[in-house]
């Protein structure tokens, strides 16, 4: 199944973590297996050498003012040229080593979408007490509402072919994407999705997230996307 392999990170303001996370990503080892790869960074207009840092570690960077990790996604998913795509945060929480390995497996398994559990090897410090407990509220109700079979609504780690993209419908410019993503994936029946345990380690940097805030609006999205508004 060789093609292009498609990198698309969101970033804002990662100087600190942005250069180990492009030097975990596996290109040789994609390019030996006879993949053809790139690497996108969506930035979010950084005021800090994320850019700098990612364009001399051969990235592409893309600069996306309007705000929003949905958009921000989206926007990379536009320009992205592969035939399978790789996200990921550019904090140093998500393993880009394992890339090479969960491609095989999208090949292996005929899979169209692959989602990632970051509770499966949850490292010490990676996660606070309460993003815990608003992911298991998130990921309950996504159980819940959607019948959705993952453990991990809140994951930004996916692996999947574009033509999936074709299939689904994205409508969250923020945070919720990442739960509609896979809410969307698992419920067409004309994609095979599957959620493979992850390690997932403390993050590199400033803490960003905004655990009640974001949470709310996750938990709302969920309801409005179930029964409208």
């Amino acid at each position: 199944m060789p093609g292009l392999v498609s990198f698309v990170i969101p970033t804002l303001n990662e100087e600190e973590a942005i250069g180990p996370t492009l030097d975990a990503l596996p290109l040789e080892t994609l390019e030996k297996a006879g993949w053809e790869t790139e690497v996108l960074i969506v930035d979010g207009a950084s005021t800090d050498r994320t850019r700098e840092i990612a364009e001399e570690k051969g990235a592409r960077v893309i600069v996306e003012e309007r705000k929003g990790y949905g958009r921000a996604y989206k926007t990379g998913f536009d320009q992205a040229k592969g035939d399978v795509l790789i996200t990921g945060d550019a904090d140093g929480t998500y393993p880009f080593e394992m890339s090479h390995e969960l491609v095989a497996m999208l090949d292996e398994e005929h899979l169209d979408f692959i989602t990632t559990d970051r509770f499966a090897e949850l490292e010490p410090g990676a996660m606070s007490l309460k993003h815990r407990f608003g992911n298991w509220v998130l990921s309950a109700t996504c159980r819940v509402l959607y019948g959705a079979p993952f453990k991990d609504s809140q994951s930004g780690m996916w692996i999947f072919r574009r033509h999936v993209l074709d299939k689904i419908t994205l409508t969250s410019d923020g945070m919720p994407l990442s739960e509609e993503i896979k809410i969307e994936a698992f419920s067409h029946p004309g994609v095979r999705a599957r959620e493979i345990g992850i390690p997932y380690r403390e993050r590199i940097g400033e803490v960003k997230l905004d655990t009640w805030g974001d949470g709310r609006k996750n938990l709302m999205f969920l309801f409005e996307k179930r029964f409208g508004r």
